[in-house]
């Protein structure tokens, strides 16, 4: 694993982008490590998790079940999501995005 100075994040990035930057990053920093995209993506899940649960009021768990179950069921309603989130202007957010 290799030691790297903090990440400068592009500006001109959406919300989502930038967590996407993030992720790349840290896969970079896992180097030639297995499954580093996996490790990855459960320490951004914990953080997550976390976040939800202190954030989302008393049905936090139910939002997130939501997610996963687009995300089982319907795999494309889950990249417009995503999609819409990607694209969504700094300071003007779309009106029809999804969380």
């Amino acid at each position: 694993m290799s030691k790297k100075s903090p990440i400068e994040i592009p500006t001109d990035l959406t919300p989502l982008e930038k967590i996407e930057y993030v992720f790349n990053d840290l896969v970079q920093w896992y180097g030639d490590a297995e499954k580093k995209e996996v490790r990855v993506a459960a320490k951004l899940l914990l953080v997550s998790l976390e976040k939800f649960s202190q954030h989302a009021g008393p049905d936090w768990a139910d939002l997130v079940g939501e997610y996963i179950d687009i995300l089982k069921k319907d795999p494309e309603k889950f990249q417009k999501i995503l999609e819409a989130n990607r694209g969504e202007l700094k300071g003007r957010p779309d009106k029809d995005r999804y969380h």
